[in-house]
This record gives structure tokens, sequence and C-alpha cells, in this order.
């Protein structure tokens, strides 16, 4: 079994519809292992975000993603990575089809709702920095 970290952004908080979210992963087969809501803060949000802190656009994606608590959840099953991503769609949300998450529910790259791990690699590292040592 893969694990995978969601994180359900403030977007998705807002619009309320987290739970349209989490069913469609339930539905998928996939399960929910470990799930918080959390306040990101600048500390977490630099080394999340570390591979952009260096460009003009980063104070945006800070503002808006400690703009209110989020959910963060560890999500497994068989390839969990690929399966979440491919049910997200695009990172861009305009770009995202009908069906998809972002598609349905996203605005653009930012508002799109959910962020997760885009390797298995990254998924490692992502759950340590969350939610500490499993």
């Amino acid at each position: 079994m893969e694990k995978s970290l969601v994180i359900l952004k403030p977007d998705c908080m807002e619009k309320r519809v987290m739970g349209k979210v989490v069913t469609r992963l339930e539905r998928a087969g996939l399960n929910i292992v470990d799930c918080k809501v959390m306040h990101l803060d600048k500390k977490m949000l630099s080394e999340h975000y570390a591979h952009l802190v260096h460009f003009p656009f980063f104070p945006e994606i800070e503002d808006f993603m400690g703009s209110r608590p989020v959910i963060a959840m560890i999500i497994e099953g068989n390839n969990a990575v690929s399966r979440i991503r491919t049910l997200l769609g695009p990172t861009d949300s305009q770009q995202a089809l009908p069906g998809t998450i972002r598609g349905d529910f996203g605005t653009d790259k930012m508002l799109n709702i959910a962020h997760a791990s885009d390797s298995k690699e990254a998924a490692e590292a992502e759950i340590q920095r969350f939610f500490g040592k499993k």
C-alpha cells in the first residue's frame, strides 16, 4: 500500500466542499489513515514550498495558505500518489476537466482545492513534515 499527503487548501475550506473531496477519494477506494486540522505557519510554508520561496509570487502563496486552517491527510491505497493526482486533475484548475476535483471546484493555479504529493519520495518527506515519523 502506498501513502500520499493531501492538504485540503483554504479555498476548499471556504467553499465548504471538503466532504465532497473526501467522498471522491473514498469512493475511489482510497483510505484516510491519519487526518488533522492545522494552521500553516510561515516556517511550515517555507519548508513545504522551499522550491518556490525565491520567486516573487511566494508571499501570495504564503498569505493564501496561511489564511485559514487546512486539513492535512495521509491517504493510503494501491498506487495512491498517481490515483489521487488523476482524481484531482491538473494543478491549474482552468485546465482541469469537469469530473476532476479541480475541474469541478477549483478556480485557477493557486485556488485549486487541494495539494497532493507528486511522487512516492515527496509523499514520504511531506508526511514526515506534517505528521512526524510514522
